[in-house]
């Protein structure tokens, strides 16, 4: 079967070809359909991120796919059944995060991910996994099921954040997204048409005309350039917001949202930067925590309910977001486009299978 692959330090994916692989007891043999491309495919290409799985030489990149069941093997799926696998998986037999059913908790040693740390990836013809790892999708939204997985890492900062307000009433009316990339904007997506924010703002780098301050347009948000407004500056220039949500892997990002919170207010840092080192008002940030009940919250990954919670997500976004949103679908033919980066590139997928 094909597949598309990686050498460490090559810089570019190749397409290799490797054995269709059998699934063992408990796993289902899933036909891929798409998988999408992020920002960390390209610094696991890029060798920044990202680790082979012992004794091979190349890593099958993907973690945000979609496909559908072809040999349930005994497992409670159905033959046909689209599916949406989850990515994490435990290193050597299990451990107690997932046990417990939170992968997504497991530090660093305790889990390896698809495509990503030490196990091949779903960017093949086909793929398997363990039917608990599979989560259903209906056919109405299997061309669009590798966005689950990046909305499933919202849902779970999300809830860590207001998890992290839980011991108040907090009722929260303003949020602010950093970064206008396609995990930036669905996640302005869900806050505008999910969670009912009165008032929206996503902090970008652009220049217009350009397809993503079209899409924050649409959604009735404000466009803020950052090299027009720092982050900092926000609250005078617009107002304090009462929640943010930081996409962009830029490390200042994770001190300038405290300054832009509103009292009580909390931040959610999904963003992985490369090492900085640069200097900071540690003893006034302190501050601002202290006296104002402010909170930061970091999160990695997804479990499985975060990917179900995304599903749902899927079907209540507006289906104009994702004809402008997805700006390209490549076959196997042409599967270097979807690598490709520019100002009109958004979100883009490589095709292994056509959704019927």
């Amino acid at each position: 079967m094909k597949a598309i692959a990686v050498e460490p330090g090559a810089g570019e994916p190749t397409l290799v070809e490797r054995p269709r692989p059998e699934p063992n007891e408990g796993e289902a043999l899933v036909r891929t359909l798409r998988v999408g491309v992020d920002g960390t495919d390209h610094e696991v290409i890029a060798g920044h991120h990202g680790e082979v799985p012992p004794g091979e030489d190349r890593l099958v990149l993907g973690h945000e796919a979609v496909g559908v069941v072809e040999d349930p093997n005994g497992t409670d799926l159905e033959e046909g059944e689209y599916v949406v696998p989850t990515v994490r998986r435990p290193p050597n037999g299990t451990n107690e995060y997932f046990e417990r059913g939170e992968p997504d908790m497991a530090p660093e040693g305790e889990y390896l991910e698809r495509g990503i740390v030490g196990a091949h990836g779903f960017m093949a013809e086909y793929f398997t996994s363990p039917a608990e790892t599979l989560v259903g999708i209906s056919e109405r939204l299997a061309h669009l099921g590798f966005l689950v997985e990046p909305i499933s890492v919202s849902e779970k900062a999300i809830e860590h954040a207001v998890a992290a307000r839980s011991a108040f009433e907090w009722e929260p009316e303003s949020a602010l997204v950093l970064g206008n990339g396609s995990l930036g904007l669905v996640t302005l997506a869900m806050l505008e048409d999910v969670l009912g924010f009165d008032r929206t703002y996503c902090l970008g780098r652009r220049d217009r005309p350009d397809p993503t301050i079209d899409i924050i347009d649409e959604l009735g948000a404000t466009y803020v350039d950052s090299r027009e407004t720092p982050v900092p500056e926000i609250p005078d220039a617009y107002e304090s917001v009462d929640f943010v949500y930081e996409a962009t892997g830029y490390a200042k990002h994770a001190f300038e949202p405290i300054e832009a919170l509103a009292p009580n207010g909390v931040a959610a840092l999904v963003g992985v930067p490369e090492p900085w080192s640069f200097e900071i008002d540690g003893g006034r940030l302190h501050r601002e925590f202290v006296l104002h009940n402010k909170a930061l919250v970091g999160s990695v990954n997804s479990h499985r309910g975060h990917f179900e919670a995304a599903t749902d997500t899927l079907a209540g976004l507006p289906e104009w977001l994702f004809d402008e949103l997805v700006t390209g679908v490549y076959d196997l033919s042409e599967y270097e486009r979807a690598f490709e980066t520019g100002e009109d590139v958004v979100k883009t997928a490589v095709e292994f299978a056509p959704v019927q």
